[in-house]
Formats: structure tokens, C-alpha cells, sequence
């Protein structure tokens, strides 16, 4: 596995935590998953620090 792929597996990985815990704040999970897929940890970040978890 070259440096490139293993990139990739670390990028797409971080976009499903990061889907993870917008579900768990209940926010949508594909939305946040796309905008993770684009902006990397800068989503994870906006997501952990200016969201509260929804209240159903």
C-alpha cells in the first residue's frame, strides 16, 4: 500500500466518524459525511465545537 492510498483509507475513515457523531448529536449523518469528505477535519472540528447535540 502506497503513501496516497493509505491517505485516502485515513480521509474516508475520518468522513465516518465524523458521520458518526453528527447521528449522535441528531444531525444528518450523510450530510456531515459529504461535507467531511470535502473539508476533512475542519468538519470534525466545526461539528464537535459549535453544535449541540438536537433535541428530538
Amino acid at each position: 500500500m502506497n503513501d496516497s492510498q493509505s491517505y485516502g483509507i485515513g480521509w474516508g475513515t475520518l468522513a465516518l466518524i465524523t458521520a458518526g457523531v453528527a447521528q449522535g448529536k441528531n444531525r444528518s449523518g450523510g450530510n456531515w459525511f459529504l461535507l467531511s469528505f470535502l473539508l476533512g477535519p475542519i468538519a470534525l472540528f466545526i461539528l464537535v465545537a459549535f453544535y449541540d447535540r438536537l433535541e428530538q
